[in-house]
C-alpha cells in the first residue's frame, strides 16, 4: 500500500491530492494566499482532514506550480508541463494534446503514450489568454467567474472586443456596460476573445486528437465550445475528476512512481 501526495501551488488557486494505490482518495482546492507556503499548508491540512489521515502516513510528496520551490515539506519538485502531461494522461488515457489554462499562463502540450511532453508552447507574457483575464472581466461585469461561461449560450449578439490586452479590454467592457449592451452579449464577447487567443496558440503546434483542457477554464463551457468551433475539432471533457486538479494529480503520480521504483 502506498499513500502519496501532489501539491500544485498556482497563482490563483492551490490544489492538492492524495493517491492510495493509484486511487484518488482526497482532494483540496483553495484560493491561493500571498505566500506559496501558506497556500500549500492550508490545502494540505484540508486534504488530510478529508481523508481522516495524518501527514505522517504520507510516504512521498511532489510539488509543482509556480510556488513549488518554496515548499519545504515536499520530497521533490516537478515542472508544471511534466505534471499536467502525466495527470491528464491518467484522467483521460486517450489524450494526445492538452490545453492548460492557468491563472497566469496558458500552455498547449503534446504528449506521448507515457504522458511525457514531446512538444509544448506557452503564453506567459501577458494576462490575455489566462484565467486572470477572465477573472478581471467577470469582476467588471459584476458576476462570479463561474457564471461567465453561461453567457455565451444566452447571447444573441456577442460583442467584439477592440483588444485582447487585459487593460484595454477592461476599459472596452466598461464602455459597453455604460452603453447599455446586455451583460450576456459582453460576456460572450469575452469568451470569444479568450477562445481566439487560445486557438491561435494551440494551432501553432498542430494539435492531435484526443484533445482535452485542464485548469479552471476547462469549466467554462462557453470558451470550450468556441474553441471547438475555431479549431474545427472536438475537445474531450475530463469526467474522472476535476480538470483543475490535473497538475496535482500528475505530481502525485510522480511521487507514486518514485516509491514503486525504489
Amino acid at each position: 500500500m502506498t499513500i502519496v501526495a501532489g501539491c500544485d501551488v498556482g497563482s490563483l488557486t492551490t490544489k492538492a491530492v492524495l493517491l492510495k494505490d493509484n486511487r484518488l482518495i482526497s482532494t483540496s482546492l483553495i484560493r491561493s494566499k500571498a505566500k506559496p507556503q501558506e497556500s500549500a499548508r492550508i490545502a494540505m491540512e484540508e486534504l488530510f482532514a478529508k481523508a481522516d489521515l495524518s501527514e505522517k502516513e504520507m510516504e512521498y510528496c511532489v510539488g509543482t506550480g509556480y510556488g513549488r520551490e518554496k515548499l519545504a515539506f515536499v520530497n521533490a519538485v516537478k515542472s508544471e508541463i511534466a505534471c499536467h502531461g502525466k495527470g491528464a494522461k491518467w484522467l483521460l488515457p486517450s489524450v494526445k494534446t492538452i490545453i492548460d489554462i492557468g491563472g497566469q499562463d496558458c500552455k498547449v502540450i503534446k504528449i506521448d503514450e507515457s504522458g511525457t511532453a514531446t512538444r509544448f508552447v506557452t503564453n506567459d507574457k501577458c494576462a490575455s489568454g489566462t484565467g486572470r483575464f477572465l477573472e478581471v472581466m467577470a469582476q467588471v461585469l459584476g458576476i462570479d467567474i463561474s457564471e461567465l461561461g453561461q453567457q455565451s449560450s444566452r447571447s444573441k449578439s456577442p460583442v467584439t472586443l477592440a483588444s485582447t490586452c487585459t487593460v484595454w479590454a477592461q476599459a472596452d467592457v466598461i464602455k459597453q456596460i455604460n452603453s447599455g449592451v446586455p451583460i450576456e452579449d459582453i460576456g460572450a464577447g469575452i469568451n470569444l476573445a479568450m477562445a481566439k487567443r487560445i486557438a491561435t496558440l494551440a494551432n501553432s503546434i498542430k494539435p492531435e486528437n484526443d484533445i482535452c483542457m485542464t485548469g479552471g477554464v476547462a469549466k467554462n463551457q462557453g470558451v470550450m465550445s468556441l474553441l471547438e468551433q475555431l479549431m474545427g475539432c472536438r475537445i474531450r471533457k475530463i469526467r474522472k475528476s476535476d480538470p483543475q486538479l490535473a497538475g496535482a494529480i500528475g505530481a502525485a503520480l510522480f511521487a507514486q512512481e518514485k516509491l514503486l521504483s525504489a
